[in-house]
């Protein structure tokens, strides 16, 4: 990479206006991190407390569902490092917060991953309480020890639309892309 590409890329994030970008493996500690990051920058862009608050819930869903939801087996351990990594990115534009992530998943989880998606988005936010209760009484949790609530949290506390894509990598795997706006 020459000198000049860190220029563009820099460039490019102030036009676009990202206010946070990170690719990597995520922890409890990365989390905490990012949190007083957007504390700080929420603080100076003068975003209202309210707004603030979902921001951190959906910023905080999205890093479980990153943490939670990242497999790899280990007859894939050449490809581990790149598998485990997800991107998150926060860009402040018009007014609204924009959180874009994006993580590899096995491509055989697409289609129920999509399904969920499909609903919440057709669901308005009365609907949308309901189901989250209706997960919550009948308290199923999943092999990885999640209730399926993210998605749901992340569609009620954004109160949009997600956006959503799956693009196919090889075989195996797919990269999910998620974009959640906030207003």
């Amino acid at each position: 990479m020459a000198l000049k590409d860190v220029y563009d890329f820099y460039q490019r994030m102030e036009d676009e206006k990202v206010i946070l970008s990170f690719k990597g493996e995520f922890s409890a500690e990365l989390l905490t991190s990012i949190l007083h990051i957007m504390e700080s920058k929420m603080i100076e862009l003068s975003i209202p407390m309210q707004m603030k608050k979902r921001v951190f819930n959906v910023l905080v869903e999205c890093f479980q569902n990153l943490y939670h939801h990242i497999d790899i087996s280990a007859a894939e351990i050449p490809m581990v490092e790149a598998k485990n990594a997800a991107i998150v990115m926060v860009k402040y534009v018009d007014e609204k917060i924009l959180v874009l992530t994006g993580n590899y998943i096995p491509r055989s989880s697409t289609d129920e991953l999509k399904k969920k998606l499909v609903l919440v988005n057709e669901l308005d936010q009365k609907e949308l309480k309901e189901l989250y209760q209706q997960r919550l009484l009948h308290n199923s949790v999943s092999k990885k020890g999640t209730a399926g609530l993210g998605i749901i949290d992340i569609a009620r506390k954004s109160k949009n639309e997600l956006g959503y894509e799956f693009i196919e990598v090889d075989d195996k795997y797919s990269f999910f892309c998620l974009s959640i706006v906030i207003e």
